[in-house]
């Protein structure tokens, strides 16, 4: 590796950076947490698996597995001021792991960043006399479409099925330019290349000077989804139906409890919702001050978090209620997850609100920046780490920042082209949903198996200045590792192809998406084989010393002092 030996750590701990304040770690945390998921997927999980009733689950899985994880990482990223591949010093041999964490971030980012490049689209359409996913007499438009509206619903036209709204033909036919499959991709559809570049130039400039600019910038895209979200209930609330909606998303089906599946939703929800194992989350607590108190910082974001979620549920299903009242459809039948949600039935239902142009700006503009911060984090969690171990690019972080992302643009070209949307679905359909619960698994496993629960315990005590629950210690050990393994399972388990609009994949693709996530998993025995290779002694001492901590520790060398010094006062005891 191309990391250099630092003998000062304090001058290695300021040319890393440092957050201006808590308030910018809080956004910054809550910018990443609250994502498109929380509006797209959440809603359509909680109504589709028991209503109220999978609030149990989905509280239970926040309580054992999402915080302690949370606060694991917190621990971990703020303990060593280090990002997701250096914090593996705690367990040389491991990191891979932290390898495998770039891998899924890189692929993640090569189609996340399309996916808030359709908002940019949306708003700039938003601003005409009529919205061009409100009627049916666009070039766009096929023979198919229906415009829905109370005197004339798609649910008068079942007989001609197929039938299409005008908002599902102006994004499949317009913006996506849909091809037939993902063995057809066709050309490339200019307006998202030009979306997905000029997102990508927002990106750039919001964060060329690393956690600096970040910080800045989250004062705004972290709290200003929160205020049209708060617009967006109260008009919402106001609508006909709108209290229809809402009974149907909450209403408890509790014999779904008994479902295996809703479980394992409910935890995956809070897995991918919070985003531990992604590296954000470590890389954002690098920045923090050694004693600042992450222990409430680690409790209040995953609960923000999932306050937000429960609350765009009320946005989303008091608007398909709305929807419902005015179509005469049934809510079952409006109520999707996923980009369908967001790009073809919630602006449908836009449509038929009083001044739909300024709904839909507002909407599309809060899906905007939801996806921009998870961007930021994501981003600066794979540049940090890199420039982690090879330090001398500090210097030259922003140019290291604009040739990185310039080629994850290029890598994005694929899914800019008509049949970009098939190639969207099948990465983030395969990425990163089983890669990212098992590097979490492997991240308790170092931290509480192999490096020692005790001797973590006693490092973060040392750095809180204070006692640690032994709850914590519990669920890090035994209860928040089974829950994964529980996930990991489920997840093979209840694994089906991918399709998308009702198209199946050909067996080629899938193939491809299994190996694409084997990936990112075969870093890390890779990894194991070679640091074994390049260790001298027996293989039983090549394992000790891959299983021994290396220059692990507080970055600020008089911390790191006072660090040593405890842990020899302890020892002597």
């Amino acid at each position: 590796m191309c990391a250099q030996k630092v003998e000062n750590h304090d001058s290695e701990n300021l040319n890393r950076g440092q957050w201006a304040s808590k308030t910018e770690f809080i956004l910054s945390c809550l910018g990443y947490a609250i994502g498109i998921g929380n509006v797209w997927r959440f809603p359509y999980l909680c109504y589709r698996n028991g209503g109220g009733a999978f609030l149990i689950p989905y509280l239970l899985m926040l309580f054992f597995c999402g915080i302690p994880l949370f606060f694991m990482e917190t621990c971990l990223g703020q303990f060593a001021s280090t990002g997701c591949i250096s914090m593996f010093k705690i367990t040389p041999i491991f990191k891979g792991v932290g390898i495998a964490i770039m891998i899924v971030n890189l692929v993640t980012l090569t189609y996340f960043n399309i996916i808030i490049a359709y908002p940019v689209i949306f708003m700039l359409k938003s601003w005409s006399a009529v919205l061009p996913w409100q009627e049916c007499n666009n070039q766009w438009n096929t023979i198919n479409c229906i415009q829905i509206t109370s005197q004339n619903n798609g649910a008068n036209h079942t007989n001609q099925l197929p039938f299409k709204t005008p908002a599902d033909e102006f994004f499949h036919n317009e913006i996506l330019k849909i091809s037939s499959g993902i063995d057809n991709l066709g050309g490339i559809v200019w307006s998202v290349f030009w979306a997905d570049l000029l997102v990508w130039v927002i990106v750039y400039f919001c964060i060329m000077k690393g956690v600096k600019s970040v910080g800045k910038v989250v004062y705004f895209t972290a709290t200003f989804p929160f205020i049209i979200l708060a617009i967006l209930l109260v008009r919402g609330v106001t609508l006909p139906g709108a209290m229809d909606g809402i009974k149907f998303y909450l209403m408890p089906k509790w014999s779904e409890l008994l479902n295996l599946k809703v479980w394992a939703d409910a935890a995956l929800q809070i897995f991918f919702s919070l985003g531990p194992g992604w590296g954000g989350i470590v890389n954002m607590a690098s920045y923090n001050p050694f004693r600042n108190n992450t222990k409430w910082d680690s409790i209040i974001v995953p609960v923000v978090n999932s306050a937000t979620s429960i609350f765009a549920g009320f946005v989303v299903f008091s608007v398909l209620g709305f929807m419902s009242f005015k179509t005469g459809q049934d809510i079952d039948k409006v109520a999707t997850g996923g980009p369908g949600l967001s790009f073809v039935t919630m602006p449908l239902a836009l449509t038929m609100m009083p001044f739909p142009q300024l709904w839909s700006f507002l909407f599309f503009f809060m899906l905007f920046l939801l996806g921009l911060d998870t961007v930021f984090v994501q981003l600066e969690a794979v540049l940090s780490s890199i420039m982690d171990e090879c330090q001398m690019l500090r210097s030259h972080k922003s140019k290291v920042f604009l040739v990185s992302i310039f080629l994850i643009f290029i890598a994005s070209i694929p899914c800019t082209t008509e049949g970009g949307m098939y190639v969207l679905q099948l990465l983030d359909w395969y990425a990163a949903s089983i890669s990212v619960i098992l590097i979490c698994f492997l991240e308790l496993l170092c931290v509480c198996w192999f490096y020692g629960i005790d001797r973590f315990v006693r490092d973060i005590e040392f750095m809180l200045n204070a006692k640690l629950h032994w709850w914590w210690q519990v669920c890090w050990k035994y209860i928040t590792p089974t829950i994964l393994m529980f996930i990991f399972v489920t997840s093979i388990i209840y694994n089906s192809n991918v399709t998308y609009n009702g198209v199946s994949y050909p067996k080629w693709s899938i193939t491809c998406g299994w190996l694409l996530c084997l990936t990112s998993i075969t870093a890390i025995p890779t990894y194991m084989l070679y640091k074994l290779l390049i260790t001298r002694g027996s293989l039983k001492k090549r394992i000790a010393i891959g299983l021994t901590s290396q220059d692990w520790g507080p970055s600020d060398a008089h911390t790191r002092q006072e660090w040593i010094d405890h842990v020899a006062e302890i020892r002597d005891r």
